[in-house]
């Protein structure tokens, strides 16, 4: 929990888990909340004029922050005893700054700097935060905010927007090089949603996150429609409260896919729906060799078909979720033959080969291409990572692993996954967590 002085719960970065390999995993696993939605629409509701509640919020690193973040500008802002459940509700006294400090512990940043934005007219932010694992630039995010009449200036690491003339409505063009930006598409939403008249969102991104921003904002009055010229968002001065729940987390179900896959077992994964893996995941884990069939509503069967196959896949809108990149990788050094990973989403995404090598793989990257060598022996190692992804990958390659490894994972795995540690323990694998830590927090 925060202390008093607001300081967040110390994760030691040394958190040592410990995997021995070679054991079949099988059983149920239960699926958090969605990460990046839950992030999404805790930054929506701040939009609203009453309280909301966002159930199923996972209890990972982001939403300690968030808890203090919003706390600070002036919400009521609050995690449940269980850490599973976030109430907002906005005070008369909001502050125009997002925390200069804690702001550039979360991706997200930009994206609640716009609600702020939209809800005061100005707002003080500082750089975004997250995983690091290459230059993920915001201009988008700036051109939204001058799209809709904000005058946007940078200060030594942070930015200014005020909008002294008031906000009009725009139309802003969200793509980049590398596809349209999600956190641009719900910056550009949320500040739509407040501008009196129409705004259109050109080439916006359609990732479940979008969708689940745009479902939140529909049921409490904003109208949006979309058509072939991009996201039409009819403003509102007033939007209305409730209650929302966050979908299931597919990037945590595709590692434990990943995961059980490696070691040739199969899991049943509770909470998540065939549809919301997305086509493009279960296309690519479908080609590798994994059988995935709905098993009532909210539940997902995965298990192999026999020997792994190599696949050739590229990430993007549509195509397999980047996050998924790094996991798969880690299951194909299993493949019978060699795999291809295309990054399309960032300018690269690599981070996560040299501490796969150190298992005995065979995986080397040329810009935004990951090749992966199928057919590898690994090995046990001693390991670390320095974002969610590559964590998840090495516990992976560590499952497959002949012999017991030793990885430096666990403040990364517990800024993206809830239980990942207790619940690969309930599917039969050899893991602990170093004692030393304390078992509160444990990832």
């Amino acid at each position: 929990m925060l202390s008093s002085a607001g300081q967040l719960p110390e994760v030691p970065a040394e958190t040592i888990v410990k995997i021995t390999g070679g054991h079949m995993l099988r059983g149920r696993y239960r699926v958090q909340g969605s990460k990046n939605a839950a992030l999404h629409l805790v930054a929506a509701a701040l939009l609203a004029d009453t309280p909301v509640t966002v159930r199923r919020v996972p209890n990972v690193v982001d939403f300690f922050v968030y808890e203090r973040l919003l706390q600070y500008s002036g919400w009521h802002a609050a995690m449940d005893a269980n850490r599973s459940t976030f109430t907002l509700e906005p005070t008369g006294q909001l502050h125009r700054e997002i925390h200069p400090d804690l702001g550039g512990l979360v991706r997200t940043t930009p994206v609640l700097a716009a609600a702020v934005l939209a809800r005061t007219g100005k707002v003080t932010w500082p750089g975004a935060g997250g995983d690091a694992f290459c230059r993920r630039p915001t201009d988008r995010h700036e051109a939204v905010m001058r799209a809709a009449g904000a005058v946007v200036d940078s200060y030594g690491s942070g930015f200014t927007a005020t909008c002294p003339s008031g906000f009009r409505p725009f139309r802003v063009d969200v793509s980049t090089r590398f596809g349209a930006s999600r956190g641009a598409t719900v910056t550009a939403l949320l500040l739509a949603a407040r501008v009196p008249g129409s705004s259109l969102i050109v080439n916006p991104s359609n990732e479940p996150e979008v969708r689940e921003t745009v479902s939140f904002l529909s049921q409490r009055g904003v109208l949006v429609d979309q058509d072939e010229e991009g996201l039409h968002v009819s403003g509102s001065d007033w939007i209305a409260g409730g209650e929302v729940e966050v979908p299931g987390d597919r990037d945590e179900a595709a590692t434990v896919i990943c995961a059980a896959a490696a070691t040739g077992g199969e899991v049943h994964l509770e909470g998540i729906a065939l549809h919301e893996l997305t086509e493009g995941l279960t296309q690519v884990l479908t080609r590798a060799g994994i059988s995935l069939s709905a098993v009532g509503a909210q539940c997902v069967e995965a298990k192999s078909e026999g020997p792994l196959n190599g696949v050739e896949a590229v990430t993007g809108e549509g195509f397999l979720p980047s996050n998924a990149g790094p996991p798969l990788a880690a299951l194909l050094t299993q493949a019978g033959s060699d795999s291809v990973i295309t990054e399309g989403v960032y300018p690269s995404r690599d981070t996560h080969v040299a501490p796969l090598n150190r298992f005995g793989a065979l995986i080397s990257s040329s810009g935004p291409v990951v090749h992966v060598r199928g057919g590898a022996q690994l090995n046990a190692a001693d390991a670390g990572a320095g974002d969610i992804r590559t964590a998840a990958a090495v516990v992976i390659a560590a499952l497959a692993a002949q012999g017991t490894s030793v990885l430096r994972v666990g403040h990364p795995l517990w800024r993206g996954y809830q239980h990942l540690t207790a619940g690969l323990q309930a599917l039969g694998a050899g893991l602990v967590v170093d004692e030393s830590a304390d078992d509160d927090q444990e990832p």
